[in-house]
């Protein structure tokens, strides 16, 4: 099962409760990300990769990533051993990636069930993850996002506010795009009642570049869908844009005062994606 083009709702479940994991899967999110590692207790590891195989041995109704334990740790190398092959698996996760050498290592020992290299993406969680940003996003072919792990990365930099995260996430934004990849996703939002909250953080990820955003409980879900999905006035000005641009193609004004030029009609195209993404 492939991702949808522009997936805006990732859902995280813990490995080990196959019951919540068969929830998630008609949760409506775009992807669900079932978690072998922070999610799961010591003494429930090989539980939770044995389940998560007996779920992935068919195609699952949506795709289907797995966030791995660590990899310097002793779980990694079997789960990446049992899980690569299985048919229903769309993507690997790989916690506190801080080197390009980490995910060369991952993209050339898990191949998927077709012989290729599955999709993977990391999730910078450290100082050093931050600084490696771009090497990371850059280092192999196999490699279709990265992300923060936004709760390990305030601890290790000591940082109070939300504010203190942004020079980390735009530096994210960037090094995604200088790479080639797909916009970052958001990394979660903990308090699952605080809906007003989630939709002003969801507000500002989309204000610096990001792309969707994981979640831990459904309720979670369509308040992001709806923050970054376009709303009528941004749909009625990507319109007039492309209108404005199919009638003459070169750089102009529009009634407006708005200047449009191959930058804005670019952007008028995303959000007209986005818009039929949902329709």
């Amino acid at each position: 099962m492939t991702a949808p083009p522009f997936p805006l709702t990732w859902l995280y479940v813990p490995g080990d409760r196959p019951e919540t994991v068969a929830k998630a899967l008609v949760s409506g999110a775009d992807v669900v990300l079932v978690d072998l590692e922070d999610a799961v207790a010591p003494d429930r590891k090989e539980y939770a990769r044995a389940a998560t195989a007996e779920l992935l041995r068919e195609p699952p109704p949506v795709p289907v990533h797995v966030r791995v334990n660590a990899l310097d740790g002793p779980y990694a190398e079997a789960d990446l051993k049992t899980l690569s092959p299985l048919p229903g698996l769309s993507g690997l996760r790989l916690p506190k990636v801080t080197s390009p050498a980490e995910v060369v290592r991952v993209a050339e020992a898990a191949p998927s069930s077709g012989g290729g290299a599955i999709p993977l993406y990391a999730l910078l969680e450290t100082a050093l993850g931050v600084e490696q940003a771009f090497a990371v996003a850059a280092s192999h072919r196999a490699l279709r996002g990265i992300a923060l792990g936004e709760a390990d990365l305030r601890a290790d930099l000591g940082v109070r506010g939300d504010a203190g995260l942004d020079w980390s996430r735009a530096r994210l934004v960037v090094a995604a795009r200088a790479a080639g990849l797909a916009p970052p996703v958001q990394s979660v939002h903990p308090d699952v009642r605080d809906l007003d909250g989630l939709a002003a953080s969801c507000a500002h990820g989309r204000d610096l570049g990001f792309l969707g955003r994981t979640a831990i409980h459904p309720r979670q879900l369509p308040v992001i869908e709806r923050a970054y999905l376009p709303d009528p006035e941004e749909i009625e000005t990507a319109e007039a844009v492309l209108k404005a641009a199919a009638a003459y193609p070169g750089a102009q004004a529009l009634p407006d005062g708005s200047f449009v030029d191959a930058a804005v009609v670019a952007g008028a195209h995303r959000t007209m994606a986005l818009a039929r993404h949902r329709r």
